[in-house]
């Protein structure tokens, strides 16, 4: 038997039909209330039939409620299989449940697990709707295809640097039109270098001279054989990256918009001008501001690929978080004050891989170059007092704070501006001086 605090025992049981469940590759230990069977912990398999016999006996034992590990991907089918059958399933963060010495086997943990629910005591993690969370597996499908696709670039690179041909430094991207053309030349046989350099597109900022001298090069066989197959496997990708963003498309068809109702046309936007290669292949801000109501790519530091990841992560219905504050918390963009003893230990925002953080803190680094916009005026500001660390954080939870009230009360976006940002901080900072020379007993006086 596992070794229970005494503490718990004169406590009120919340879930008095909980159920543990300790999820394995190959088995998955269940406990149940120890009144509900002769054998209140059993061991099955992982098969799809072990799944629903598991399902069978905890409806059996009039289980309502079950709560499991978030052990790797393992946990997935039996959600889903119990989700179906009417249970009420939560998945708990493995952190919350290793705090008690002396407890470590299956059939401990899965009883560990159960008693913990029964009292109420485990939190479940965030999950989105169930069409929100098969959008969220395409597109993490499709992040992971363009991360292969960039390692085989890599391999073009490193195979052209080996042949001594210099086309990084009067290409910005060899995969653009000038790079593919004269790529594909290569392979084709191709070694004299005026005529791989007559192929750059017209807007390429080097001349023919400085592409012929960067060609000029030792073309070895290994190497050439080498680019063909980087080549090859680069387009290969691209080719599952287009049929990955069709079935995207069509996954956004079958989801209910905001609204009935006819939404005004969207504004004209310098965004839908980019030129990205990893940009979808579909006209995704149509489709988000069709889901949403409501035009989230206006953000400044967002684009499509960014809203739609965040919104596949967090789902549409904003009202599961009370308030703003509760959503950048959750997102890992506030400080975390550990306080013992009226002390505060330490001040750091928690370690976290959340996906829809990550999107926030990339926008963040986005806006930091713009000269135009608010945001990248407060990244600006703050940077120059607290370092860049800092402010790509404190400029996510502002981008955070803005989404939030967005999708939560559909009202649209409006930048105020870098200058008239500067205005405000500069009368907020004289406000702040004048009512301390007040307070010191001086009259601040402007020159």
């Amino acid at each position: 038997m596992s070794r229970e605090p005494a503490a718990l025992d004169g406590m009120q049981c919340l879930n008095p039909n909980a159920a543990g469940l300790d999820i394995g590759s190959a088995e998955i230990w269940v406990a149940v209330p120890p009144d509900r069977h002769p054998t209140p912990v059993r061991m099955f398999g992982t098969c799809t039939p072990d799944l629903q016999a598991l399902a069978d006996w905890l409806a059996a034992c009039a289980v309502t409620t079950v709560a499991m590990e978030s052990t790797g991907v393992y946990w997935i089918p039996i959600y889903e299989i119990l989700e179906g059958r009417g249970f009420q399933v939560r998945v708990v963060n493995a952190r919350h449940l290793k705090n008690v010495p002396g407890r470590k086997s299956d059939v401990q943990d899965c009883q560990w697990i159960q008693r913990l629910h029964s009292f109420g005591l485990l939190t479940g993690s965030f999950r989105p709707e169930g069409e929100m969370c098969a959008l969220r597996a395409y597109l993490r499908h499709r992040a992971s295809l363009i991360q292969h696709r960039a390692a085989h670039i890599q391999h073009m690179q490193k195979a052209l640097q080996q042949m001594n041909l210099q086309l990084t430094l009067v290409l910005s991207d060899i995969t653009g039109t000038s790079g593919q053309a004269i790529l594909r030349a290569i392979i084709a046989g191709e070694r004299d270098p005026r005529t791989l350099a007559a192929l750059r597109d017209g807007r390429c900022a080097h001349s023919e001279a400085e592409i012929a001298k960067a060609l000029t090069g030792h073309y070895r066989p290994e190497h050439v054989f080498a680019l063909k197959q980087a080549l090859a496997l680069y387009d290969a990708y691209t080719d599952q990256l287009l049929e990955c963003d069709a079935q995207i498309e069509g996954h956004f068809a079958t989801l209910r918009p905001a609204t009935e109702e006819e939404l005004p046309p969207l504004p004209r936007h310098d965004k839908c001008d980019s030129h990205s290669k990893n940009k979808p292949a579909y006209d995704a801000r149509t489709l988000l501001y069709r889901l949403t109501g409501v035009d989230l790519v206006a953000i400044s530091g967002l684009n499509e690929s960014t809203v739609q990841t965040i919104i596949s992560e967090i789902g549409t219905d904003m009202s599961r978080w009370p308030s703003e504050k509760h959503f950048c918390a959750w997102l890992g963009l506030t400080p975390r004050h550990d306080i013992s003893g009226g002390k505060v230990l330490r001040r750091r925002t928690a370690k976290t891989r959340n996906r829809a953080g990550q999107a926030f803190r990339m926008a963040a680094q986005s806006v930091s170059r713009s000269p135009y916009t608010a945001f990248g005026a407060f990244f600006r500001r703050l940077r120059a007092r607290h370092g860049p660390e800092k402010a790509i954080v404190a400029t996510a939870h502002k981008i955070a704070r803005s989404f939030f009230h967005m999708l939560r009360y559909r009202t649209p976006f409006r930048d105020l501006g870098a200058e008239e940002y500067e205005q405000r901080a500069r009368e907020r900072e004289i406000a702040h001086l004048r009512k301390k020379a007040t307070k010191l007993g001086l009259t601040l006086v402007s020159s």
